[in-house]
């Protein structure tokens, strides 16, 4: 039987009471073995007499301690990647087999596929992965978004289906999503994920701890994956993914899961880049308390509303719904400006409105037609218990920019509103190109565009299809967009203001100026600093 005598000899140099437990708790065993020095025999027959419950309850302690401490000083992997990151924890089996193979060739031949998903994903990726860490699940779930969405807020199936994690309307509400007039929570980015997550837990449990059958339920069912598990039983067949009999969209499903992870994990094997993704927050949840005009909120965060709506791919509307949720997704370095500007503006003025007096004939109803809003809205705006009104009574009516051109308003408003002109453009189709794409690059709606166009929002495109596209002349098409980001990055072991700046092609003296470390000679673990950082070149 080997002797642990060496270890408990390191022991000793911590703490005496650690032999002191270490013997008693091994028994006659260890005693023979550390008969040949009868000098550390004596120690521990003398620690023995004196241990007290107290004592070895003391010793269990310090031993814990002395264990924290040195898991404590194997530092944890930095990455500077959101891919590197999730690369390093990939911890699901893949078989090499002929469905993910398949699934694999296929995205390996696409690397502009594999292109238009970290485009995509930037704002929303890190956000992810720190949602599937906390809960210590595979972090294979924070790819799961490409294989359901391609991480299209706006991606509409068929069947229904929305959002970057494709909630179905039924599934949205047991998961406490929200959908009305307003608002749909199945895509809202923090909301949906929250929700995909629960799902995905409850079916992990459900199907005793299978990963990959609680995946294939996410597409499926749960329903569905549990008639097939009690079918193979019954022919006494295994009850694993791969054992089942399942619909062919579901056989595709997780094999494409597993497909990216193999080739996110053997990227250079398969010739494929994954573009980099910062690791580092970058958007952040602003609590708004009431509803808001959301191009009053881009405005007051210094963005243009297609930005907003894109952090934001929840809103159906021109605000927030009335009754909440009160919470806007916003880049990190707008949040301080937007919380500053909100705080000075009276709940009343966080709406555009009009006064409107009520004539023969109105209700609620027909005046929120009238100007395109909600009874809600009107009876939150006007403090109303009812929807009872009488003739002759003013009203604040929401101002939206579907009402801009209502007959209802003066026509000096609506010449006033519209004076601007647009110019027609035409845009041709390419290969991978969606509605959301197409809509990013001119600055327009999906709405719009469709509607120029006579599309359903879903439509499939066709190579080489000419597309109409409008553009206010105000607006520049072909001015990049700012690459530059503020992130808040925690300070780690070893960790200097020369290797931070050097990681994120910055100076010394404009991370001092930005953290007012003027004086400060030392940086701490776990100190989050605030960085301004081009993403392109991080």
């Amino acid at each position: 039987m080997p002797s642990f005598l060496p270890d408990v000899l390191v022991f000793m140099n911590k703490s005496p009471l650690i032999l002191t437990l270490a013997l008693a708790l091994s028994g006659c065993q260890t005693l023979t073995t550390l008969e040949s020095d009868p000098q550390v025999t004596n120690q521990a027959n003398n620690k023995l007499e004196g241990a007290s419950p107290n004592d070895i309850n003391n010793a269990l302690m310090v031993n814990a301690q002395y264990q924290q401490l040195d898991s404590d000083e194997q530092d944890a992997p930095v990455f500077d990647d959101v891919w590197e990151r999730i690369r390093y924890q990939l911890s699901i089996n893949v078989p090499q087999n002929r469905p993910v193979v398949t699934e694999r060739n296929y995205y390996a031949k696409h690397q502009r596929y594999l292109d238009r998903i970290s485009k995509r994903a930037e704002p929303y990726l890190h956000f992810i992965v720190e949602e599937v860490e906390k809960r210590e699940m595979p972090i294979e779930i924070a790819l799961l978004p490409i294989v359901e969405s391609a991480f299209d807020p706006f991606g509409y199936s068929h069947r229904t289906a929305s959002g970057i994690w494709q909630f179905m309307p039924q599934t949205g509400e047991r998961f406490d999503l929200k959908q009305n007039w307003w608002y749909d929570g199945r895509r809202d980015i923090v909301q949906s994920t929250r929700a995909a997550l629960d799902y995905l837990s409850y079916l992990h449990k459900t199907l005793e701890g299978d990963w990959l059958n609680a995946i294939a339920a996410y597409n499926s069912g749960e329903g569905r994956l549990m008639r097939a598990i009690k079918k193979n039983r019954k022919k006494h067949l295994p009850t694993d993914f791969w054992s089942l009999d399942l619909p062919r969209e579901t056989t595709a499903y997780v094999p494409k899961l597993l497909a990216l992870a193999d080739l996110l994990k053997r990227s250079d094997e398969f010739n494929v880049t994954w573009k980099p993704i910062i690791n580092a927050q970058v958007v952040e949840v602003v609590d708004v308390g009431s509803q808001i005009d959301l191009a009053l909120a881009a405005e007051m965060a210094d963005m243009t509303l297609t930005e907003l709506y894109r952090l934001n791919p929840g809103f159906n509307r021109w605000a927030t719904d009335p009754n909440g949720p009160h919470s806007l997704l916003l880049p990190i370095d707008k949040a301080q400006q937007f919380s500053e500007k909100l705080a000075n503006t009276d709940i009343k003025n966080r709406l555009r409105w009009q006064r409107y007096v009520v004539k023969s004939g109105d209700s609620l109803s027909v005046i929120a037609k009238k100007f395109t809003t909600s009874t809600s809205a009107i009876r939150s705006l006007n403090k109303l218990n009812s929807n009872t009104i009488r003739i002759g009574q003013e009203l604040l009516v929401p101002l939206t920019d579907g009402a801009i051109n209502s007959e209802h308003l003066p026509k000096q408003m609506r010449m006033a509103a519209n004076k601007t002109s647009r110019t027609k453009l035409s845009h041709t189709v390419k290969s991978g190109d969606t509605l959301w794409d197409i809509s990013r690059e001119y600055d327009v709606t999906m709405d719009e565009l469709a509607k120029w166009n006579k599309l359903k929002k879903s439509a499939v495109l066709r190579l080489n299809q000419k597309l109409t596209v409008y553009k206010s002349q105000n607006k520049t098409t072909s001015v990049p967009k700012s690459t530059n980001r503020t992130i808040t990055y925690k300070v780690r072991r070893g960790d200097s203001l020369a290797r931070i700046a050097s990681k994120f092609n910055l100076t010394v003296s404009e991370i001092i100026k930005w953290n007012n470390l003027a004086g400060q000679k030392y940086l701490q673990p776990g100190q989050k600093l605030k960085l301004k950082v081009d993403v392109r070149s991080s």
